[in-house]
């Protein structure tokens, strides 16, 4: 089989273009670079000239042809561009997942495939098994990595049956050691080169100096909420329908100035997320304050002292059914059905049981425990056992 591999300059991505050349593969190694902005990056050189050198020793080393595309204005088009909006909205988007969906397992693999590839294969700690149906058509499984520790299949929740049935991911079945392992006993040189810690692909991006290129700072105050609030102690109302129940439990809190009390200022909303306590600035409390909610139009941030501050959590989320992407779709809910299963809205997150339900206005995600900082604009991702069925944006 000639397969492309995404090779990023990266251990993981090595080790996967060569276990394919040991299995007997046609191996292509393609380098995305997808930034030219080293203004942004933590590092004095723009990080994908180093990435893309490790990429061509370790292709050199496997002697396997190699190639650089440039990627950089469809990535600040589809990735960069729709980050910003959002943040602009007040929402938390997630750049890693939108990468997959629109650039590597998108563009990338349309490219691979007029290389003439069968398949594409990335250095994702995932893996894709296929069964057939009683019609016989193949259906594809996305299933966690072997490795707790790395699992990445929330970050691939976006992908389609047609991307997963051109994808490999050949390091899934091994933990991270593994891999790092078979790197040093080939002697490879990105062996122990430390995991990328930053935005997908364009290296260790500090991110409030990222937003801060195209988002003006804006000066505005920051509330904060008290336990004894009025807004926490409503008695629960009585409701005619589940529908009904999920809506409220799944609400924003409109909070107000007048609910609390101005405790100090911040150079924009737009640059904080529901649950983040750092860069607040903010003193003279026993307990870390949270984010507990933003005000876009008036630039207030509202916060709560505390991890188990009431208005941090919550019982369900909303999805709208526009957000909504099924993996499975052979498994998808209609009206008024639900399903118990295994739920995230966080990368790393441990797996939490919930219940969905679908109905004609809404999705919803019940969870049986309270969650802290659900943020619009996150990804939700729900499993059955280890395979990744479904997902959706949180509104």
């Amino acid at each position: 089989m000639k397969i492309v591999v995404g090779l990023s300059g990266g251990v993981d991505s090595s080790v996967t273009a060569y276990l394919l050349q040991q299995q007997g593969h046609e191996v292509v190694a393609l380098f995305m670079r997808n930034w030219n902005d080293a203004s942004v990056t933590l590092e004095d050189e723009c990080p994908w000239i180093e990435d893309s050198n490790d990429a061509l020793m370790v292709a050199q080393k496997l002697g396997i042809p190699f190639q650089v595309i440039d990627m950089s204005e469809l990535y600040k088009e589809r990735i960069v561009d729709y980050m910003f909006a959002e943040y602009e909205k007040g929402r938390t988007p997630n750049p890693d997942v939108l990468c997959n969906r629109e650039v590597k397992f998108d563009v990338f693999m349309k490219t691979a495939m007029s290389l003439g590839a069968d398949k594409v294969a990335t250095g994702h700690y995932a893996r894709v098994t296929s069964t057939f149906d009683e019609n016989g058509k193949e259906i594809f499984h996305l299933l966690a990595g072997k490795d707790n520790n790395k699992d990445q299949s929330y970050f691939l929740c976006q992908l389609s049956q047609d991307q997963l049935s051109k994808a490999l991911f050949p390091i899934g079945e091994l933990t991270k050691p593994q891999v790092r392992e078979i790197a040093k006993e080939i002697g490879l040189v990105t062996a122990d080169k430390k995991d990328s810690q930053g935005l997908c692909f364009i290296g260790k991006v500090s991110l409030p100096q990222f937003l801060q290129q195209q988002l003006k700072p804006n000066e505005g105050e920051i509330v904060e909420i008290f336990k004894d609030s009025p807004l926490f102690s409503e008695e629960k109302p009585e409701f005619s329908s589940k529908e009904e129940e999920l809506e409220y439990l799944s609400r924003k809190i409109n909070y107000k100035k007048s609910d609390g009390k101005v405790i100090g200022k911040h150079q924009g909303a737009q640059f904080f997320t529901i649950g983040q306590s750092k860069g607040l600035g903010i003193g003279g409390h026993k307990e870390s304050c949270f984010i507990i909610s933003r005000d876009m139009e008036n630039n207030i941030l509202f916060v709560g002292e505390g991890s188990h501050f009431p208005g941090l959590h919550k019982k369900a989320l909303k999805i709208d059914n526009s957000e909504l992407h099924w993996v499975r779709e052979d498994m998808k809910l209609q009206n008024g059905e639900s399903m118990e299963v295994m739920a995230r809205f966080r990368y790393r997150q441990p797996l939490q049981k919930a219940t969905l339900y679908q109905f004609e206005n809404a999705f919803y995600i019940e969870f049986d425990e309270l969650q802290s900082a659900i943020a619009e604009g996150q990804f939700a991702s729900w499993y059955i056992d280890e395979e990744l069925i479904g997902s959706g944006v949180i509104s």
